[in-house]
Order: C-alpha cells, then structure tokens, then sequence
C-alpha cells in the first residue's frame, strides 16, 4: 500500500466515523428504539439499513460529481444535507403526535386500542421512514477524499469507498447500541405510556439543532 492511498483510506475512515458523532446520526435511532422497546438486533439491524442508504447515496453523488466533471451533484449534496434537520422536525413532530393519540387511548381503555395496535402499529412504517429519511441526508465530505482517489485508479477509488462506509456504519451502529443500552435503565410509568411522545420530541430538537448548527 503506497503512503498516499494509505492517508486517503484514513481520510475516509475519519470522516465516516467524525461525521457520525452529530447526534442526528444515532439519537433518532436510540430513542424511536426505547419508545418501542426494541431489542439490540433489531435496533443495529435498522441502524445498518439507514447507514447503508445514507453512506451509499453520498457516494453516488461523488461518483456523479466526479463523472460530471462539475459542482452540481456537489450542490445537490449539500442542499440535501441542509434538508435533514427539517425533515427530522417532521418525523419527530408527526411520531409524538402517534404517541399522544396511541397514549390516550391507553388511557380510556386501560390499553392499547386494537385500533391504534394493528391498524396504526409504527413498526415498520417507522424504519423505512427512517431509511428515507437517512438516504435524502447525504455526506458530501466524502467527495473531496473521492476526488483525491480518483486519479489513483478504481482500486484506490473502491477502497476508500469502502473504508468510508465501513467506518460510517461501524460508528453509527456504536453510538446507537450505547445511547440505546443507556436508556433501557430509565424505568418509568410516564415513560411506558408516553415514550413514544418523548421520542418524537427527542427527535425535533435534534432536528432543530441539526438545522440551526449544521451538523
């Protein structure tokens, strides 16, 4: 391995696992997780689904961006990425507003309603939500890192793609198990009937900070 393929493939490995530390990367995951009392397969299961979409999407911008010789995939990368913290406030806003509606009617009929459980169960309407959702909000750090590959052949170039998603998901997978394992201990009436309340509400204000500090 030559020193300049071997600092590219460290570029990419920071950058994958740097850029997953803003909490927009694992929050949603950990707490829609603890709402729903999801065990850690499935919850690691979901966050390498998301991780997938999200990595694989902004390496078919750099690709596009290097084919095109041009800005514009770069650009549409990065009006994406501005997006993500809205779309995050949606998601949040309309899953705490599931959760009022499934928490009251719990409370009329001392259970979950046959109603909200099967007609309106979030289960998997929420993951592939989520899979959209990380799909539309790619990285566009990785197209310089692309780009410096790129001259060195497509070996170079699969090979910092690789280490790059590798590294993305490998972190994201981390903090979500951790955040997730954490709030197991939190043990609470309020927190049973209203969980997926707080969750929704957990991920509007990391949609809203994701917006307002650019994560």
């Amino acid at each position: 391995m030559s020193g300049h393929l071997g600092a590219l493939l460290v570029a990419a490995m920071s950058v994958g696992s740097l850029h997953s530390l803003a909490p927009d990367h694992w929050v949603p995951f950990a707490a829609v997780a603890r709402a729903r009392g999801w065990g850690a397969g499935r919850t690691a299961r979901l966050t390498v689904l998301c991780g997938l979409g999200h990595v694989s999407v902004s390496v078919l911008l750099g690709l596009l961006a290097l084919a095109a010789g041009s800005r514009l995939f770069e650009a549409l990368g990065e009006r994406l990425e501005a997006m993500a913290g809205l779309l995050l406030v949606a998601f949040g806003v309309a899953y705490a507003l599931w959760g009022l509606r499934r928490a009251a009617g719990r409370r009329w009929h001392g259970h979950a309603h046959h109603h909200y459980d099967h007609v309106h169960e979030p289960g998997t309407t929420t993951a592939w939500t989520l899979f959209l959702l990380y799909c539309a909000d790619p990285c566009v750090a990785v197209v310089p890192v692309m780009a410096a590959a790129w001259p060195a052949g497509s070996g170079s170039l699969l090979g910092v793609v690789a280490a790059y998603e590798v590294a993305t998901i490998a972190a994201m997978v981390l903090l979500v198990s951790s955040a997730r394992h954490g709030a197991t201990w939190l043990r609470a009436r309020w927190a049973e009937r209203y969980g997926d309340v707080a969750a929704g509400l957990v991920i509007v204000v990391v949609g809203v900070a994701t917006t307002l500090l650019g994560w």
